[in-house]
């Protein structure tokens, strides 16, 4: 396995699950910031601002700087700067997608929107979906940031944001443009915003629908880890298998 300048980490699987670190990829991080390098950190979770996501990895004894991690809000910001400059928002979603709008300057309304952007909401309710409806149909862009149909709990399986997502376009029949994996929107952010070449890029998780699949799309290396949801023989008999598989990250010689 080769050397790259861009190490992109899925988080939860791969970095820890759920409460609890996975020992082998805090020391393939600590080995990788001994040689100077800070990997980036890749997640579809919208609802965390890039701080919060920093004191969880703190709490792990991972030190990961804000700026390093790149959530599907950021990356749906950072699209709609790209694209979209000087555009005006409606969107659903927590914290995390107002922070990552707020950090790129961009124009939140409650009507006449140019572009809908739907993250996760736990206070979802018929008033906001509804707007979110009329303003597409009115002509807005319409963005979603990931397709997630459910994520895990405590109590179970809650619905996600695709499933919210499904809602607004069934109702409207137009299909959003999703930023999160397994859309490549993510890494082609960390490459655009940084220069790198896509041979200096690589992208490590444990789930080949969504992590393996975003780094295949985009052209660059992908290493799949034995720590979440694909399990490795699975993830070697797919038509594009993984560039690596390892069963962990202390196999990987940095």
């Amino acid at each position: 396995m080769k050397d790259y300048k861009a190490y992109c980490l899925d988080l939860d699987g791969t970095v820890f699950r759920g409460t609890a670190v996975i020992p082998e990829a805090a020391d393939f991080i600590e080995r990788l910031q001994k040689r100077g390098i800070e990997p980036f950190y890749i997640t579809n979770n919208a609802s965390m601002t890039q701080q919060q996501f920093s004191d969880k990895m703190k709490s792990f004894g991972i030190m990961a700087p804000p700026e390093q991690i790149m959530t599907s809000s950021i990356a749906a910001s950072k699209y709609i700067k790209r694209w979209y400059p000087d555009r005006t928002v409606f969107m659903i979603g927590t914290d995390g997608v107002e922070q990552a709008l707020r950090s790129e300057r961009i124009e939140r309304v409650y009507e006449n929107a140019d572009i809908v952007l739907m993250g996760i909401d736990r206070n979802i309710n018929f008033q906001k979906l509804a707007t979110a409806c009329l303003e597409v149909r009115k002509g807005a862009v319409f963005l979603s940031t990931n397709r997630d149909l459910a994520f895990p709990s405590e109590r179970g399986f809650m619905p996600g944001n695709g499933a919210f997502t499904k809602v607004v376009s069934s109702s409207t029949g137009i299909e959003p443009i999703f930023i999160g994996k397994p859309e490549k929107h993510m890494l082609e952010a960390i490459q655009y915003t940084h220069d790198f070449k896509p041979e200096e890029m690589v992208m490590i998780g444990d789930n080949y629908d969504t992590d393996i699949q975003a780094g295949i799309r985009f052209g660059i290396d992908t290493v799949h880890v034995n720590t979440g949801v694909t399990p490795m023989a699975e993830a070697m008999k797919k038509d594009v298998a993984p560039s690596y598989a390892i069963e962990n990250l202390s196999f990987w010689e940095i």
